[in-house]
Protein backbone atom coordinates (compact mmCIF):
# COMPACT_ATOMS: atom_id res chain seq x y z
CA UNK A 1 0.00 0.00 0.00
CA UNK A 2 1.49 3.34 -1.08
CA UNK A 3 2.08 6.20 1.40
CA UNK A 4 -0.23 8.40 -0.68
CA UNK A 5 -3.06 5.89 -0.36
CA UNK A 6 -2.52 5.64 3.39
CA UNK A 7 -2.55 9.43 3.65
CA UNK A 8 -5.84 9.60 1.73
CA UNK A 9 -7.31 6.99 4.04
CA UNK A 10 -6.27 8.98 7.10
CA UNK A 11 -7.78 12.16 5.65
CA UNK A 12 -11.03 10.33 4.94
CA UNK A 13 -11.05 8.85 8.45
CA UNK A 14 -10.46 12.25 10.06
CA UNK A 15 -13.19 13.79 7.92
CA UNK A 16 -15.77 11.14 8.79
CA UNK A 17 -14.75 11.15 12.45
CA UNK A 18 -15.39 14.89 12.59
CA UNK A 19 -18.61 14.90 10.55
CA UNK A 20 -20.16 11.85 12.23
CA UNK A 21 -18.74 12.58 15.68
CA UNK A 22 -18.88 9.20 17.48
CA UNK A 23 -18.42 10.81 20.90
CA UNK A 24 -21.19 13.35 20.29
CA UNK A 25 -23.46 10.62 18.96
CA UNK A 26 -22.78 8.55 22.08
CA UNK A 27 -23.64 11.46 24.35
CA UNK A 28 -26.96 12.06 22.59
CA UNK A 29 -27.63 8.32 22.42
CA UNK A 30 -27.30 8.10 26.20
CA UNK A 31 -29.94 10.81 26.55
CA UNK A 32 -32.55 9.46 24.11
CA UNK A 33 -32.21 5.87 25.39
CA UNK A 34 -32.02 6.72 29.08
CA UNK A 35 -35.23 4.83 29.84
CA UNK A 36 -34.25 1.72 27.85
CA UNK A 37 -32.75 -1.51 29.14
CA UNK A 38 -29.21 -2.54 28.07
CA UNK A 39 -30.71 -5.08 25.65
CA UNK A 40 -32.94 -2.42 24.09
CA UNK A 41 -30.01 -0.01 23.81
CA UNK A 42 -27.92 -2.62 22.02
CA UNK A 43 -30.74 -3.35 19.57
CA UNK A 44 -31.24 0.36 18.95
CA UNK A 45 -27.51 0.90 18.38
CA UNK A 46 -27.36 -1.97 15.88
CA UNK A 47 -30.40 -0.75 13.95
CA UNK A 48 -29.22 2.86 13.92
CA UNK A 49 -25.75 1.92 12.68
CA UNK A 50 -27.11 -0.28 9.89
CA UNK A 51 -29.61 2.35 8.74
CA UNK A 52 -26.97 5.09 8.78
CA UNK A 53 -24.52 2.83 6.91
CA UNK A 54 -27.16 2.17 4.25
CA UNK A 55 -27.88 5.86 3.81
CA UNK A 56 -24.20 6.84 3.55
CA UNK A 57 -23.38 3.92 1.25
CA UNK A 58 -26.24 4.94 -1.04
CA UNK A 59 -24.84 8.44 -1.37
CA UNK A 60 -21.30 7.08 -1.71
CA UNK A 61 -22.24 4.91 -4.69
CA UNK A 62 -24.97 6.99 -6.32
CA UNK A 63 -24.07 10.49 -5.21
CA UNK A 64 -22.01 11.34 -8.30
CA UNK A 65 -24.73 10.05 -10.64
CA UNK A 66 -27.22 12.27 -8.82
CA UNK A 67 -24.91 15.25 -9.24
CA UNK A 68 -24.49 14.56 -12.96
CA UNK A 69 -28.28 14.27 -13.34
CA UNK A 70 -28.69 17.65 -11.64
CA UNK A 71 -25.89 19.22 -13.68
CA UNK A 72 -23.64 19.88 -10.67
CA UNK A 73 -19.91 19.85 -11.38
CA UNK A 74 -17.25 18.39 -9.11
CA UNK A 75 -15.79 21.89 -8.64
CA UNK A 76 -19.15 23.15 -7.39
CA UNK A 77 -19.44 20.16 -5.05
CA UNK A 78 -15.94 20.73 -3.69
CA UNK A 79 -16.70 24.39 -3.01
CA UNK A 80 -20.16 23.82 -1.53
CA UNK A 81 -19.01 20.79 0.46
CA UNK A 82 -16.05 22.76 1.74
CA UNK A 83 -18.32 25.56 2.93
CA UNK A 84 -20.62 23.08 4.68
CA UNK A 85 -17.68 21.35 6.37
CA UNK A 86 -16.23 24.74 7.30
CA UNK A 87 -19.44 25.66 9.11
CA UNK A 88 -19.37 22.32 10.89
CA UNK A 89 -15.73 22.82 11.84
CA UNK A 90 -16.51 26.25 13.28
CA UNK A 91 -19.38 24.72 15.28
CA UNK A 92 -17.00 22.11 16.70
CA UNK A 93 -14.32 24.65 17.60
CA UNK A 94 -16.87 26.86 19.37
CA UNK A 95 -18.61 23.82 20.93
CA UNK A 96 -21.94 24.88 19.44
CA UNK A 97 -24.63 22.82 17.69
CA UNK A 98 -26.35 24.33 14.66
CA UNK A 99 -28.07 21.17 13.40
CA UNK A 100 -25.42 20.29 10.80
CA UNK A 101 -24.27 17.24 12.74
CA UNK A 102 -26.73 17.20 15.61
CA UNK A 103 -30.43 17.49 16.29
CA UNK A 104 -32.21 20.78 16.78
CA UNK A 105 -34.38 21.46 19.82
CA UNK A 106 -37.49 20.71 17.76
CA UNK A 107 -36.05 17.38 16.59
CA UNK A 108 -35.15 16.41 20.14
CA UNK A 109 -38.70 17.17 21.26
CA UNK A 110 -40.14 15.02 18.47
CA UNK A 111 -37.72 12.20 19.27
CA UNK A 112 -38.80 12.29 22.89
CA UNK A 113 -42.35 11.42 21.84
CA UNK A 114 -41.24 8.35 19.85
CA UNK A 115 -40.67 4.85 21.12
CA UNK A 116 -38.14 3.88 18.44
CA UNK A 117 -35.34 6.42 18.15
CA UNK A 118 -33.02 4.24 16.04
CA UNK A 119 -33.91 5.73 12.65
CA UNK A 120 -34.69 9.24 13.89
CA UNK A 121 -32.81 10.96 15.39
CA UNK A 122 -29.90 8.51 15.89
CA UNK A 123 -29.33 7.14 12.37
CA UNK A 124 -30.31 10.44 10.79
CA UNK A 125 -29.36 13.20 11.40
CA UNK A 126 -26.97 12.24 14.24
CA UNK A 127 -24.85 9.69 12.33
CA UNK A 128 -25.80 10.24 8.67
CA UNK A 129 -26.24 13.98 8.84
CA UNK A 130 -25.76 16.61 6.11
CA UNK A 131 -22.07 16.93 6.94
CA UNK A 132 -21.38 13.19 6.66
CA UNK A 133 -23.47 12.87 3.49
CA UNK A 134 -21.69 15.80 1.88
CA UNK A 135 -18.30 14.43 2.92
CA UNK A 136 -18.90 10.94 1.52
CA UNK A 137 -20.07 12.31 -1.84
CA UNK A 138 -17.15 14.72 -1.98
CA UNK A 139 -14.50 12.13 -1.10
CA UNK A 140 -15.89 9.45 -3.41
CA UNK A 141 -16.24 11.91 -6.29
CA UNK A 142 -12.67 13.09 -5.76
CA UNK A 143 -11.47 9.52 -6.23
CA UNK A 144 -13.62 8.73 -9.26
CA UNK A 145 -11.87 6.20 -11.49
CA UNK A 146 -9.41 5.33 -8.73
CA UNK A 147 -10.82 2.18 -7.12
CA UNK A 148 -8.10 1.83 -4.43
CA UNK A 149 -8.69 5.40 -3.31
CA UNK A 150 -12.47 4.93 -3.22
CA UNK A 151 -11.93 1.68 -1.34
CA UNK A 152 -9.93 3.56 1.30
CA UNK A 153 -12.76 6.08 1.62
CA UNK A 154 -15.28 3.29 2.20
CA UNK A 155 -12.92 1.55 4.62
CA UNK A 156 -12.50 4.79 6.57
CA UNK A 157 -16.28 5.23 6.64
CA UNK A 158 -16.73 1.67 7.88
CA UNK A 159 -14.14 2.19 10.61
CA UNK A 160 -15.86 5.34 11.87
CA UNK A 161 -19.25 3.62 11.86
CA UNK A 162 -17.80 0.75 13.90
CA UNK A 163 -16.34 3.25 16.38
CA UNK A 164 -19.70 5.01 16.53
CA UNK A 165 -21.46 1.72 17.27
CA UNK A 166 -18.97 0.88 20.03
CA UNK A 167 -19.33 4.40 21.43
CA UNK A 168 -23.10 4.00 21.61
CA UNK A 169 -22.72 0.70 23.47
CA UNK A 170 -20.55 2.44 26.05
CA UNK A 171 -22.34 5.80 25.87
CA UNK A 172 -23.02 6.14 29.59
CA UNK A 173 -19.45 5.30 30.56
CA UNK A 174 -17.97 7.71 27.96
CA UNK A 175 -20.23 10.52 29.12
CA UNK A 176 -19.27 9.90 32.77
CA UNK A 177 -15.55 9.56 31.96
CA UNK A 178 -15.04 12.59 29.74
CA UNK A 179 -17.64 14.95 31.12
CA UNK A 180 -18.62 18.16 29.35
CA UNK A 181 -15.08 19.54 29.30
CA UNK A 182 -13.59 16.39 27.81
CA UNK A 183 -16.24 16.22 25.10
CA UNK A 184 -15.62 19.86 24.19
CA UNK A 185 -11.84 19.36 24.02
CA UNK A 186 -12.21 16.48 21.56
CA UNK A 187 -14.74 18.47 19.52
CA UNK A 188 -12.44 21.49 19.31
CA UNK A 189 -9.42 19.44 18.22
CA UNK A 190 -11.42 17.74 15.45
CA UNK A 191 -12.96 21.10 14.55
CA UNK A 192 -9.57 22.69 13.88
CA UNK A 193 -8.55 19.80 11.62
CA UNK A 194 -11.89 19.80 9.80
CA UNK A 195 -11.77 23.56 9.28
CA UNK A 196 -8.36 23.34 7.62
CA UNK A 197 -9.54 20.45 5.44
CA UNK A 198 -12.69 22.38 4.49
CA UNK A 199 -10.65 25.39 3.37
CA UNK A 200 -8.53 23.06 1.22
CA UNK A 201 -11.70 21.69 -0.40
CA UNK A 202 -12.84 25.24 -1.16
CA UNK A 203 -9.43 26.09 -2.68
CA UNK A 204 -9.58 22.93 -4.81
CA UNK A 205 -13.12 23.70 -5.95
CA UNK A 206 -12.28 27.26 -6.93
CA UNK A 207 -9.10 26.10 -8.64
CA UNK A 208 -10.98 23.48 -10.68
CA UNK A 209 -13.83 25.82 -11.58
CA UNK A 210 -11.86 27.69 -14.24
CA UNK A 211 -12.99 31.03 -12.85
CA UNK A 212 -9.43 32.20 -12.22
CA UNK A 213 -7.69 30.75 -15.26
Amino acid sequence: MSPELIEQGLVAFATFFATVGPVDVAAMFAVVTAANTPVERRATAIKATLVAAGILLLFALAGRALLDYMGITLAALQTAGGILLLLLGIDLVLAKHSGISSTTDEEEAEAGARNDVAVFPVAMPLIAGPGAIGAVILLMSGGEGDLPRQGMVLAALGAVLVLTFLAMLTATQIQRLLGVTGLNVISRIMGVLLTALAVQFIFNGLGNSGLFS
